[in-house]
């Protein structure tokens, strides 16, 4: 048998030429129509919440009125805000903390590669997916009840939901990583967990801090609005300020709060860069030469477990965040007496929310539901038609001016540094209660998130392939149309059904402060005790969150 490929025949008049174009299977094409009745539901959205120029147009009377209000702008004492300051920190710091450890036993256990039990992983995996889909608020809610008003109740609320996402980043990581170095231990006569423990924690530790870093940015927003319903800390002083229509005040502690989330943010962006660079290079830091100098000695003159760059890092970051979470834990004052009397009182109260009930309003939930998912449909539309054109000038591959993509990645940096409630209070004042405020809140907060995502992902694109458009003669705009765009088109799409399932939770968050849909009528049943209407509430959230998480992951499947 000849082992040479046939010569290639000639193309004739009568060889077809290959297609350039097939037609969607009949899964695409049904990707395709889902993806165009949500486009019809958001624009019907837009229309029916009267968001429109007019409106918007008519709005900035109301504007001017508002910030002449505002200013000058009364701050606290600095020991006042000093103390605020601190106490949301430590909020923030023990909730994070919380959901890193909570999250680790669970990602084990949910992910293929450490856990053989499909059972296991299924339960693992429905934690996950439950501690995500209920909103923290709801959670801030039920230990207020349990532990009282005061922090106890947003680091538990914030670091139970905070699960949801860290969880489930953990163990995709895990199921990421290399198994040689599990199957070397198995070798050696290891057990099942020798395996894992010898393996896994320290290649997931860059993931777990990082990813740990990046929910620290989010439970600091989220600590804003928990203010609202009694938790301490910095958002307790921007409600108590807003409820007695003291704007000087309210907004000045807005300004500090966007500044402090713009610094956790730069700083917590630089140190996740530098834990999850791949390449090989060694950080050039001054402590890093100081330990690597430090580090040149003979072989023979080392230990066993020499203290290399890596180690005596990973030793010093311990040790910081053991340092952190004591002096959080001093800042809030738990007290452990507390703690045991809530723990044992936690049957007693959860028996409050169960059976669930509509309590005589069932149509007027249904209906602020329905504005919840069309405030969530529009902003992600108005979102999407500002962040597409942000995200393409902040791309480095597409955008060949350093300043230009430098400016863009500094507005996005700006805008995601903006907690959503800020702009909800800010658009309620000026536009009233309704879903325009929480729609355009949204929307704006949209710019934060969405443009980075589409900006990552069109950095991410093969640049092979616009280099060979762009070889053909194609100018700057048709390798992007033509290369890089459709390329990333799967992800962008991804990243919307994503932004439309994060609005929809957030617009139920906004709709504490008057921001429209079902949000309020939340916040007012925890209020006057009727908590079977809470319940009832929460599960017609959690069964829209599943139907979108749902048809998001089925979608992601389709179009990749």
């Amino acid at each position: 048998m000849s082992t040479t490929s046939p010569a290639r025949a000639p193309r004739t008049s009568a060889t077809p030429l290959p297609a350039l174009w097939s037609p969607p299977s009949p899964r695409g094409t049904a990707a395709l129509a889902v993806l165009l009745a949500l486009l019809i539901a958001a624009c019907w959205s837009v229309w029916d919440l009267g968001i429109d120029v007019p409106t918007i147009l008519g709005s900035l009377g109301s504007a001017s009125a508002f910030v002449s209000r505002m200013v000058p702008l009364d701050f606290p004492p600095a020991a006042e805000l000093a103390g605020m300051l601190l106490e949301t920190l430590a909020i923030v710091l023990l909730s994070t903390v919380l959901a890193m450890a909570l999250s680790v036993p669970l990602a084990l256990a949910a992910a293929r590669a450490t856990t053989r039990g499909q059972l296991s992983r299924a339960s693992a995996r429905v934690l996950i997916v439950l501690a995500r889909a209920i909103p923290d608020v709801v959670l801030a809610i039920v230990f207020l009840r349990i532990f009282g008003l005061g922090p106890m109740a947003g680091i538990l609320a914030m670091g139970i939901h905070s699960v949801g996402m860290v969880g489930k980043l953990y163990a995709d990581a895990i199921e990421e990583l290399d198994d040689a170095p599990r199957e070397a231990v198995e070798a050696l006569g290891g057990g099942r967990s020798q395996q894992i423990w010898a393996t896994v924690p320290l290649a997931l530790l860059p993931q777990i801090i990082a990813t740990g870093l990046h929910r620290f940015d989010i439970n600091l927003r989220t600590s804003v609005l928990l203010g609202y319903v009694g938790v301490g800390g910095i958002g307790l002083a921007i409600a108590d300020a807003l409820r007695v229509l003291d704007y000087r005040r309210g907004m000045a502690l807005a300004l500090v709060v966007l500044a402090l989330c713009i610094v956790v943010e730069l700083i917590s962006g630089a140190i996740r860069a530098a834990l999850l660079r791949r390449g090989g290079r060694a950080p050039g830091g001054p402590l890093d030469r100081l330990l690597r100098r430090a580090d040149r000695r003979p072989v023979q003159e080392r230990v066993d477990a020499p203290w290399t760059v890596d180690r005596i890092r990973r030793l010093l970051t311990v040790t910081t965040i053991l340092l952190l979470v004591l002096a959080s834990l001093a800042q809030v004052r738990i007290s452990p007496a507390v703690l045991l009397e809530g723990i044992a009182a936690i049957p007693t109260a959860l028996a409050l929310f169960w059976p669930p009930g509509f309590g005589g309003a069932a149509g007027t939930i249904f209906g602020e539901l329905l504005v919840t998912v069309q405030i969530s449909l529009a902003a992600t539309l108005l979102g999407a038609v500002v962040s597409l054109p942000i995200g393409v000038l902040a791309a480095r591959n597409v955008v060949a001016h350093r300043a230009v993509h430098t400016v863009f990645r500094i507005v996005i940096v700006v805008v995601r540094g903006i907690p959503e409630l800020i702009l909800a209070i800010i658009f309620v004042v000026i536009s009233g209660l309704g879903g325009v405020a929480g729609t355009l809140a949204l929307a704006i907060g949209a710019v934060g998130l969405l443009s980075k995502l589409v900006a990552d992902s069109l950095e991410e694109t093969d640049q092979r392939v616009q280099e060979a458009v762009r070889a053909v003669g194609a100018d700057r705009a048709q390798v992007l149309c033509a290369a890089t765009l459709r390329q990333a088109a799967p992800a962008i799409i991804a990243h919307l059904m994503y932004l439309w399932d994060t609005n929809i939770r957030s617009a139920t968050l906004l709709g504490v402060v008057g921001a429209g849909g079902v949000g309020f009528l939340l916040l007012n049943a925890a209020r006057i005790n009727q908590f079977e209407v809470v319940t009832a509430i929460v599960l017609l959230l959690l069964a829209v969150v599943l139907l979108v998480e749902v048809l998001a992951l089925w979608l992601r499947r389709v179009v990749r």
